[in-house]
């Protein structure tokens, strides 16, 4: 993702698990803010995108990756779906 399509991305927004109990905002900077129940902000970090893959790096070094199908994002076992 470079920066000027970084706003008009497809993919930035909420994303968020079928339950609602975990939640990743990408934002259009190249940061993301993940919330886990009634914790808002549990990690927050920067991201790149690649084609259809995601890379995570949150601000304790911590890396994961994913994948988004078919208007769904598979990350580190989850299934994310975009909140509308």
């Amino acid at each position: 993702m470079t920066a000027q399509n970084e706003q008009s991305h497809p993919y930035i927004g909420m994303w968020v698990t079928k339950d609602g109990y975990i939640r990743h905002e990408l934002l259009p900077n190249g940061r993301y803010d993940e919330a886990r129940g009634d914790r808002k902000s549990a990690y927050q970090g920067r991201y790149t995108i690649v084609g259809d893959h995601i890379e995570y790096v949150d601000d304790t070094g911590f890396t994961a990756d994913g994948d988004f199908r078919d208007s769904v994002l598979y990350h580190a076992g989850m299934i994310l779906y975009r909140e509308n």
